[in-house]
């Protein structure tokens, strides 16, 4: 007799349910990592980008060539789909390089670079949205430009670009779906394995849609907790300015009861 369309679902969940557990286990790993090491690299290479360009003509003419390498990797990275960069790589590092790394290892590799051309845009705009007034506060002070960026700048950009980096992170939870095409054992390549082994595709992916949704559901949650605890109060009240100041006089001041 045939099994109905809840009968298949409870039977793809009781015999593959640890595959999809494995498959979402390395979703999230490559995803968790390849954003960790993403942002590291937007914070690095976009603080970079906003370095004043100094009086010293070498200097200044290595500073712009640095600029004009970050820039190439930026538009590089965010013109080519994540899909061609895995296939390229991957392929390429064993062709020409000799290098074989693994596909998952490889996957965090490719997420990791992919991201961090993106977040050097981020890190970038956010940079320049804090007030330059905190600069130049904190080089008054005797602070050198790399103290007052980690110690004053960075703090501010950090929390200005986490819904960004959120929102990249969730990107990166779905996009792992392409590194199927390297072999790397995600959630959709999973997925595709079960969905030949039992033939039932419209049953398969839809349990792997809803794992996906929750996951996604999950972080999204997770940072507006963040967000929120990070926030604060925007208005202050200086009981100075606001409350009149009031004098008690002593019981043996001459004036008292004026």
């Amino acid at each position: 007799m045939e099994k109905t369309f809840y009968e298949w679902l409870l039977y793809i969940i009781q015999n593959y349910g640890i595959w999809f557990l494995k498959g979402t286990g390395i979703t999230l790993l490559i995803a968790i990592t390849g954003t960790a090491i993403g942002f590291l690299i937007g914070i690095c290479l976009g603080s970079v980008k906003t370095i004043p360009l100094p009086h010293n003509e070498v200097k200044r003419v290595l500073m712009k060539i640095i600029n004009a390498i970050i820039t190439c990797y930026v538009e590089i990275f965010r013109g080519t789909p994540m899909m061609v960069q895995a296939i390229v790589m991957y392929f390429g590092m064993q062709e020409f390089v000799g290098i074989n790394f693994s596909p998952t290892i490889a996957g965090i590799v490719i997420v990791s670079i992919n991201t961090g051309a993106y977040m050097v845009e981020v890190v970038r705009g956010g940079i320049e949205s804090v007030d330059p007034g905190q600069m130049e506060a904190a080089r008054s002070i005797g602070m050198s430009y790399g103290q007052a960026m980690i110690s004053v700048i960075l703090p501010q950009t950090i929390k200005n670009i986490l819904p960004a980096t959120g929102n990249e992170f969730i990107i990166n939870i779905k996009d792992t779906s392409v590194l199927n095409v390297i072999s790397v054992t995600e959630l959709f390549f999973v997925t595709k394995s079960i969905k030949g082994a039992i033939f039932r595709t419209y049953e398969t992916f839809l349990i792997s849609a809803a794992i996906y949704f929750i996951l996604t559901l999950t972080v999204t949650r997770i940072l507006k907790y963040f967000e929120k605890r990070m926030d604060r109060p925007r208005e202050f009240i200086h009981a100075s300015s606001t409350m009149p100041i009031l004098f008690v006089k002593k019981p043996g001041d001459k004036n008292n009861g004026k």
